[in-house]
């Protein structure tokens, strides 16, 4: 999977965060561009998945809220996001990596569906 790919997924989680827009969905760019189990396998093991998967525990962290100091680094990085954008957000986040699995899963070499006569 080359470098393009990695920079439409980048491109569409900052527009999640600037504009609220949710323009990807992974799985069906997956089957467009006819990647292979082990693209998306390179996906979920790559730094951008670590990243996507970090922002979640942060977003999810920012909606519990609380007064320690961590939740205060939160509110200063987060609090621009109203709370019921950074839920639509984390959900967009943990669609793309579900959908990375789900394709890696549909991709898995063994028994073919049988094609009708």
């Amino acid at each position: 999977m080359d470098q393009e790919v990695y920079g439409i997924i980048e491109k569409s989680i900052d527009d999640a965060f600037t504009t609220f827009r949710f323009r990807l969905n992974l799985y069906d760019y997956f089957k467009v561009i006819k990647a292979t189990r082990k693209d998306a396998d390179a996906f979920i093991a790559s730094s951008t998945s670590r990243e996507i998967k970090d922002f979640i525990l942060e977003l999810d962290e920012y909606l519990k809220g609380g007064q320690d100091n961590e939740h205060k680094q939160l509110r200063e990085a987060y609090g621009h996001i109203p709370k019921p954008q950074a839920r639509k957000i984390k959900q967009f986040l943990e669609g793309i990596l579900e959908d990375a699995e789900r394709y890696s899963y549909d991709r898995r070499p063994g028994r073919r569906t049988k094609r009708s006569k």
